[in-house]
């Protein structure tokens, strides 16, 4: 007697049920994530205040300048010199004429350091300006 012997063929297709499983839970923790990236991770004593609202306007039509206690500024999170900052301030200013302004800093900021982005600004023709706090 003689034996047949069957040949099997070799599966060439590629099974991407689990490809596709691990990209959507990828796709779900960039989602998560990300908003809490653009948080800021500078860290800053806000003094408090009694009254006060959020301020308005749209995140494409606001810029945030932040001083630290250690007397550095930050331009959106990022680490700007006196010169930097006046720079592109005006650049975005010339971009959106209704730029709005949020300048957070640290409590214990020295008053000198907040004056001079104040004249910063007030050279720039820049007159929405707010000053972020915290409430009770």
């Amino acid at each position: 007697m003689k034996l047949k012997s069957r040949k099997q063929r070799l599966v060439s297709e590629i099974n991407i049920t689990p490809f596709t499983d691990v990209i959507l839970v990828l796709l779900i923790v960039f989602m998560l994530t990300t908003p809490l990236i653009m948080e800021s991770n500078i860290k800053v004593k806000l003094p408090y205040a009694k009254s006060g609202h959020a301020a308005e306007g749209t995140r494409q039509s606001q810029v945030f300048i932040t001083v630290s206690n250690e007397g550095l500024t930050y331009l959106d999170g990022k680490l700007v010199t006196k010169k930097e900052l006046k720079e592109k301030v005006s650049v975005v200013s010339k971009d959106n004429p209704s730029l709005n302004v949020i300048l957070r800093s640290d409590r214990f900021v020295r008053f000198k350091d907040i004056v001079d982005v104040l004249d910063m600004l007030n050279e720039q023709g820049i007159s929405n300006l707010n000053i972020a706090a915290t409430s009770d």
